[in-house]
């Protein structure tokens, strides 16, 4: 992992709770045929905490890359990393659980403290960020997406998982872009 990926993700943890940018990146709509694992550390926190002061995010983000944590994640599939919103209580007013951690061939044999979380099946909306400067570009994304009616989402969210990848693309943290994937209910018949 680069240090200026480091610095991005340091950054983004300190600042969770800045006033968002704009930006209208289109929403495109992905089917995930099977389902992938995550494993890493999580919290379980809620928006009005995280915009308050009060949050866990960051500190979560903190101790994962003081710690070099994601070296320990064993069975890892790639370098980026995946956050994954699950659990959720309600909507984006009530609580859920958040895992920062990798996509994994398998969650056998864990180091102790470290979960894991599987990204269900199904249709997605894919929000990538616009190119700009972390944390505010995804803050952004997230405040539109709060916004966003499920005729211009593409569908109505699920509230069961959420994630986003912190590739290459998110390495830059004057340039950086994550992609959101938004889960959604499936159609009604």
């Amino acid at each position: 992992m680069t240090r200026a990926y480091v610095l991005l993700l340091a950054a983004f943890a300190l600042n969770f709770s800045q006033t968002p940018v704009c930006g209208q990146t289109p929403v495109t709509l992905e089917k995930l045929d099977a389902p992938f694992y995550v494993a890493g550390w999580q919290v379980r926190t809620n928006n009005a905490d995280e915009a308050g002061g009060n949050g866990r995010i960051g500190p979560l983000w903190q101790r994962v890359m003081q710690q070099n944590l994601t070296a320990q994640i064993p069975h890892r599939s790639g370098d980026a990393l995946i956050v994954v919103y699950s659990k959720y209580a309600s909507d984006e007013k009530g609580e859920y659980e958040y895992l920062v951690g990798a996509r994994v061939g398998s969650v056998d044999n864990l180091p102790v403290g470290m979960t894991w979380k599987r990204v269900e099946p199904g249709s997605y909306a894919v929000v990538l960020t616009d190119k700009g400067q972390m944390p505010g570009v995804l803050q952004d994304a997230w405040a539109r997406i709060w916004k966003m009616s499920p005729t211009e989402l593409g569908g109505k969210r699920a509230f069961l998982t959420d994630y986003e990848i912190y590739d290459q693309r998110s390495a830059d943290m004057q340039s950086a872009q994550v992609e959101i994937h938004i889960g959604l209910a499936p159609a009604s018949r």
